[in-house]
């Protein structure tokens, strides 16, 4: 009898960071499907997006000479789909694909004066309007996309695309990107609290995640007498910004910790040491730090934007220039988020709650046979 099972290619350029986590979990939650990965290390994202498509496609063309069968392709943002699809049915190779954002361009702050930004929002448009399906990890995700699409197509007034705008949205989902809280369960309810509340910063050590708002709040609070420690962690980069070697010397009769944790256990232990975890980002997709910390008994304290609309109710969500005072208003109260709250938090989050809706969106997929 033939194997009921599907077979998936996963081709990820940017094998690192969330996309990394996000397939490894998929693998593992996704145990009827078989998959085969083929990937690139996560460095060179430009690179990445214009070179990934020819290189990935002799890749493929290779499996399938050597016997490989797909019932189709899943993929990132970081590849032109249009380019790939292009080389591969030039070879009589006609398989679905569907695209995970993780991202998207077109919401990333840049500079007005970078001109070379447009080839990268050009190459996510012909790439989601030449697969066959998209899912977004958040509603913010899939609206600023195709929002970018309605201002890309207005540049060109002589020709109407308008509906492909349309053509995106009914083609597309969205499903949050799994998440595995088990590790975190397991170690149990944290022990090892400090008595002064503990604030903790776990994002990526870089611009967009505004980290001058937040070092620059807890200054002014410092200065004014709150008593608090400090978790910065978060992962490290070559050309950090300078806001983090004023911070550890400003603040450091606060720090409990400040670097970035490779081990996952002792991350998710330190996790538990926290009380508030606060975000301050200029642009957010989904937000898996804070959901960690907020599995992990911190309370989240997170802009009243981006897809953090999405993830938490309004009593946790702060407007324009109120970071302070309620940043100020937790650290008094000193108050761990209960264990039933940040279960009901971030339980629909989990890849337990999501994982059939993967197995839903890539069975739609339907492989196109060549005559």
């Amino acid at each position: 009898m033939q194997s009921l099972k599907k077979h998936y290619l996963i081709i990820e350029p940017y094998y690192g960071g969330s996309h990394k986590i996000f397939i490894q979990g998929l693998q593992k939650e996704l145990r009827d499907q078989d998959f085969t990965l083929l990937t690139l290390p996560a460095r060179k994202w430009k690179m990445r997006m214009q070179l990934a498509a020819p290189w990935m496609a002799e890749q493929i063309i290779g499996f399938i000479q050597n016997g490989y069968r797909f019932d189709g392709i899943l993929t990132s943002t970081f590849i032109d789909v249009a380019v790939l699809r292009s080389l591969l049915a030039g070879r009589g190779i006609l398989l679905p694909v569907a695209i995970y954002f993780h991202e998207n361009q077109f919401a990333y702050p840049s500079r007005p004066q970078d001109q070379a930004r447009f080839q990268f929002t050009a190459i996510n448009f012909t790439s989601a309007l030449c697969a066959d399906s998209l899912a977004f990890n958040s509603e913010y995700n899939r609206s600023t996309f195709l929002s970018g699409i309605r201002r890309y197509l207005k540049k060109a007034a002589d020709v109407n695309l308008h509906h492909l705008v349309n053509d995106l949205f009914e083609k597309s989902t969205v499903i949050s990107p799994g998440m595995d809280f088990s590790p975190i369960d397991a170690l149990g309810q944290g022990t090892d609290r400090p008595t002064s509340p503990v604030v903790v910063w776990n994002h990526r050590w870089e611009h967009d995640k505004n980290p001058n708002s937040f070092f620059s709040t807890l200054f002014e609070l410092s200065e004014q007498g709150a008593d608090f420690q400090l978790l910065v962690l978060g992962e490290t980069f070559q050309d950090s910004p300078e806001i983090f070697d004023k911070a550890k010397t400003r603040l450091a009769k606060h720090l409990l910790h400040f670097g970035y944790v490779p081990d996952r256990t002792r991350y998710y232990k330190m996790l538990q040491r926290g009380t508030i975890v606060v975000s301050t980002a200029i642009h957010e997709f989904f937000g898996m730090s804070v959901l960690e910390a907020v599995r992990a008994g911190c309370v989240p304290l997170v802009p009243d934007r981006l897809a953090y609309q999405e993830l938490f109710p309004v009593e946790f969500r702060y407007k324009k220039n109120q970071l302070k005072k309620r940043l100020g208003d937790l650290i008094d109260r000193n108050e761990q988020m209960s264990q039933e709250k940040s279960q009901a938090l971030t339980t629909p989050h989990s890849w337990k709650t999501v994982g059939a809706e993967y197995v839903h969106w890539l069975s739609a997929l339907r492989k196109e046979e060549r005559s």
